[in-house]
């Protein structure tokens, strides 16, 4: 290895750019992240563009197989492309500057921003207990087998339970415990309390996976030195989990996202986008560009909960050498 690359203040491995450029793995590192922007717009770009031209081409009625030729009957299998169905991206986006509900009120995009901030909110709470709930279960069934064995499988039928079915549930013991006194239970506590249902699963199941991933050669050299349980956690298990972690915190916060606002819809729960969406979706027939407005509210949520894991995994950088990062 050459004195240039032992110089004091670079990088072993990387030869430092005496030309004033920066240095060749930041310029990759830049280089990868505006490729990955780019891709993203031209992912929004395409759907934008096949939107359109199914609209353009598409049949005003749908297509639709079965029934007795009336309204409602059969099974439709392309949509309709009517304005009313299927309004004009454009009509969205200019929807969305327009009033919300006409006379003075404040724009439509204003009205989405406030009830996404709430909804973010309830999910960023639901996110945070379901990242507790699911990291000790990790750990726990990490720990002893034998709970591993009999928990598992529960964590995984408990995803079956259709979530709109379980939300009222979890309203209904909120409301009993809260008139019984035995704690307050605020109705945005079972929203967020449902957004959490959601985002344990993935947190348990990449926890259990992330401490189990230290090679045996690492866990024998820790056995050797008399380590204790505890101390192989803190400084071989946890560390060593963290590519496996931060995938699962990225879909848990998508679920939890999710979660919020299907809770919103179900319990009714006013100032959220959820149920902001139901109600410009019962004035579709005569507005239908507002619904979208809340729709793209929903997306940006999830790009906000998605950003703010990536920042996590900023902060955790040297522990993830051995995750693809480019």
């Amino acid at each position: 290895m050459t004195d240039q690359a032992l110089a004091p203040g670079s990088v072993t491995g990387v030869v430092p750019d005496t030309s004033g450029r920066m240095p060749r793995r930041r310029s990759a590192r830049s280089s990868g992240l505006t490729g990955r922007v780019g891709w993203g717009v031209a992912g929004v770009a395409s759907l934008v563009a096949i939107w359109e031209l199914y609209k353009l081409l598409g049949p005003a009625d749908g297509v639709t197989v079965g029934g007795d030729g009336s309204a409602g009957s059969g099974v439709i299998l392309l949509p309709r492309t009517h304005d009313r169905a299927m309004p004009h991206v454009w009509d969205m986006v200019a929807r969305m500057f327009q009033p919300t509900s006409g006379g003075a009120t404040p724009p439509l995009i204003v009205s989405v921003l406030e009830a996404a901030g709430t909804t973010l909110g309830l999910a960023a709470v639901g996110w945070v207990i379901g990242v507790v709930v699911g990291g000790i279960l990790g750990i726990a069934m990490q720990r002893w087998r034998l709970v591993e064995w009999g928990l598992l499988p529960w964590i995984v039928v408990s995803q079956i339970v259709p979530l709109i079915a379980f939300a009222p549930v979890v309203n209904a013991l909120g409301n009993q415990i809260d008139r019984a006194g035995v704690v307050p239970w605020p109705q945005w506590f079972s929203v967020a309390l449902i957004a959490s249902y959601l985002a344990f699963f993935p947190v348990a199941i990449g926890t259990l996976r992330g401490l189990e991933s230290p090679d045996a050669l690492h866990r024998d050299l820790f056995h050797t030195q008399s380590a204790g349980w505890w101390h192989t956690l803190v400084h071989l298990r946890l560390p060593a989990a963290v590519p496996h972690l931060l995938p699962a915190l990225r879909l848990a916060a998508a679920s939890a996202v999710v979660g919020a606002v299907v809770a919103e819809v179900s319990i009714g729960l006013r100032g959220g986008i959820g149920r902001m969406l139901i109600q410009l979706a019962g004035q579709a027939s005569s507005d239908p560009a507002a619904p979208w407005a809340p729709t793209f509210g929903t997306v940006v949520i999830g790009l906000v909960a998605a950003a703010g894991v990536a920042l996590i995994g900023v902060t955790l950088r040297r522990f993830r050498r051995g995750e693809e990062t480019r």
